[in-house]
């Protein structure tokens, strides 16, 4: 164990990364106006000592296999959860039917959708179904199975059968972390499997995620993103994640200030 104390420049980069989950490298170099070489540096004396993940062209978080508490998440980037919601909503015409599933973003989205008609939506999370309850309108099916008290999700085999039994026009799935190669990944792998039950019985699937998710690790692997049809984000995306965006022939959608 060291009593390594990182310098002014690499604390700012440690923060970048918490703050934005993946950056480049020629982000980096902008900011501190300094060569790639020195930041690499950097990169690579932070990575050795365990505080951030290298990536080809840029870095990521450490952690791979905690995520934060519910209430935190739920508490944080809510103005970007709203805009990702009301994107998203819009992209969901009256009378369809949809699968919602575990997160807090998904929980926005519910919200975001009160103002439609006639939707049929079936979910595992209780968030999200008492949400939608609020529309007398909607016709909403819940999974059965063992609920996780902090956060409301409904997880297990059944839930998967449950998820299995229909085959719905939209799959809006959340998502821990995207990758440098574009990885969609989780922190729990029940979650992972029920969102996979979601994505091979959509007809499109629609992946809500903030800018804060990408270059994010996490130990389960979800899909990748050719496994979606359309990503709603709230931020611009880099250069690095158009490409993969565009090889993946998925739809991106940002949201506008």
């Amino acid at each position: 164990m060291t009593n390594f104390i990182p310098s002014d420049r690499q604390q700012a980069i440690l923060d970048m990364v918490a703050q934005n989950g993946f950056v480049s490298t020629e982000a980096m170099v902008a900011e501190f106006k300094v060569t790639p070489q020195t930041i690499r540096r950097d990169l690579n004396e932070l990575g050795r000592e365990g505080q951030l993940t290298r990536f080809h062209g840029g870095a990521g978080q450490a952690k791979s296999a905690v995520n934060l508490p519910y209430e935190d998440r739920r508490l944080s980037g809510l103005e970007a959860k709203r805009k990702i919601a009301e994107l998203t909503s819009s992209l969901i015409t009256n009378g369809s039917s949809l699968f919602l599933n575990i997160g807090t973003t998904a929980e926005a989205v519910a919200e975001a959708l009160l103002d439609h008609k006639d939707l049929h939506v079936a979910t595992n999370n209780m968030h999200v179904a008492t949400i939608l309850s609020k529309n007398e309108s909607f016709r909403i099916m819940l999974a059965g199975g063992q609920v996780r008290h902090h956060d409301g999700a409904v997880v297990g085999l059944s839930a998967i059968s449950f998820v299995d039994s229909f085959r719905m026009d939209v799959g809006i799935v959340g998502i821990s972390g995207i990758d440098e190669t574009g990885a969609l990944l989780d922190f729990d792998a029940d979650e992972v499997r029920t969102a996979q039950s979601v994505m091979r019985n959509s007809q499109k699937v629609v992946l809500i995620a903030d800018h804060h998710k990408f270059g994010i690790r996490a130990m389960n692997r979800t899909g990748h993103l050719r496994d979606v049809d359309a990503l709603v984000t709230d931020a611009p995306l880099s250069e690095k994640f158009k490409t993969l965006c565009r090889e993946s022939d998925t739809d991106v959608h940002v949201c506008e200030d």
